[in-house]
């Protein structure tokens, strides 16, 4: 894929069910509508940041779509709602009531499950409801356990005729796509990928509210689990700092390993040997305070999520106020080495990552609209859940609005300080 900076809107997908989509598509799940009418969406935790961001990039990218905002809130609901414009109703639906979920579902082509914090999660009781319903699915984990845990239900989809993708946000989701472009790129020219990182940078929370707070401290209770030629590692959470160049905008910062979903899927689904994934915030300090949460904090405090919300509640005003100082720009680098010295890295970066983020899950709801994923529960990665043919395509919609968006280029050309080894060559 040549380098891309902004790029041009998403095209409007087929119906659902309609002569364009694959016949495994077109049945079960897909058969709940006629062509006749729009397309339903039920985005759930549409009146939190992430959620809200994913309705109204919707209704930028396909008017003609009918959104429901659901969420507990039904004040708050329906005054956002009432925004995104007459296509746009709220329904009050309580993500862990199985009835009430299974009723909000009746009629809806999709569902858009942002409602997190998935960590410590015991059940996937909205995917269990849209494959009782057949209604397709997509979430925005950021869970490992959690994300596993829906790929056990992936006969019980397939048998469903239901489509469904987890961890299809912006990390993890754009950047397992991102990273499954890279390495079909490279084996396309004969070259085998060894190694593949993924390098995450987000200034403060990303204007994304307590969720992404709470994510992070619950994370800092896990151990790190990477690959290294094939073999599973664990490692301590929020350590081996790197020094990652950005690119434009950002340039340098310091990246810390945490437990995120895409190392496992990508080792396992993609066969690279060795992988890691890191994450990094600013101000600097934050990078400290976390690092001193992690060593200082009982495991056993991190790892309960009732009390980590509470701790969260508690610093919740002067993390808004640094916030509305540090920004929330966003950005991902996803790098791959092959056996034969070929690298190659992909960037991502915006100036919003509560606007970005919208458009990423969005990216993923209209995929699978499209007809373009398999019934089955599915990785962003696998080529059943995002077809190669559509990764373009999608990563298209998601990177609307970045400031940098590039893909299999040598590092030294995206970097803000290349080395050069001498005579004009750069690594």
């Amino acid at each position: 894929m040549a380098a891309m900076g902004m790029v041009r809107a998403c095209a409007p997908p087929a119906a659902v069910g309609a002569a364009s989509a694959a016949p495994s598509t077109r049945d079960a799940a897909q058969t709940k509508r006629s062509s006749s009418r729009t397309a339903r969406v039920l985005v759930l935790g549409g009146t939190g940041r992430v959620g809200g961001s994913t309705a109204a990039a919707l209704s930028k990218l396909r008017p003609d779509l009918s959104i429901l905002v659901g969420g507990r809130n039904r004040e708050k609901g329906e005054s956002f709602a009432a925004k995104l414009g007459e296509h746009t109703e709220f329904v009050q639906v309580d993500t862990r009531n199985a009835t009430m979920l299974e009723k909000a579902l009746q009629g809806v082509d999709l569902v858009v499950h942002t409602a997190g914090p998935f960590q410590r999660a015991e059940e996937c009781t909205v995917l269990q409801a849209a494959i009782s319903t057949k209604t397709a699915y997509i979430d925005v984990c950021d869970d490992t356990d959690y994300s596993w845990r829906a790929k056990g239900f992936h006969e019980q989809a397939k048998a469903a005729g239901v489509p469904a993708i987890t961890t299809a946000g912006i990390y993890p989701g754009v950047s397992n796509v991102m990273a499954a472009e890279l390495v079909h790129a490279a084996r396309s020219e004969n070259n085998e990928p060894e190694r593949l990182r993924f390098f995450y940078y987000t200034a403060g929370t990303g204007g994304a509210g307590p969720t992404i707070l709470t994510t992070s401290f619950l994370l800092l209770g896990e151990d790190v689990i990477a690959y290294n030629k094939g073999e599973e590692i664990k490692l301590k959470p929020y350590s081996g700092a790197l020094n990652i160049d950005f690119g434009k905008g950002v340039r340098k910062k310091n990246v810390y390993l945490l437990n995120l979903p895409e190392v496992k899927s990508a080792f396992k689904i993609l066969g690279v040997p060795t992988v890691s994934a890191r994450f990094g915030t600013a101000p600097f300090f934050w990078n400290w305070g976390m690092q001193a949460f992690a060593n200082i904090l009982p495991v056993e405090l991190l790892r309960d999520k009732s009390k980590v919300q509470k701790l969260v509640e508690s610093i919740d005003p002067l993390v808004r106020a640094v916030d509305g100082i540090a920004g929330e720009r966003v950005s991902m680098r996803i790098d791959l080495e092959c056996s034969n010295g070929r690298n190659t890295v992909g960037l991502f970066t915006h100036k919003k990552l509560s606007v970005s983020v919208g458009y990423a899950t969005a990216a993923f709801a209209l995929s699978v609209l499209d007809g373009n994923t398999q019934p089955g529960v599915w990785f962003p990665e696998e080529p059943e859940g995002i077809p190669i043919e559509a990764r373009e395509p999608l990563l298209e919609c998601a990177s609307q609005g970045t400031s940098n968006f590039v893909m299999n280029k040598p590092s030294w050309m995206v970097e803000t300080d290349p080395k050069e080894v001498g005579l004009g060559i750069y690594v």
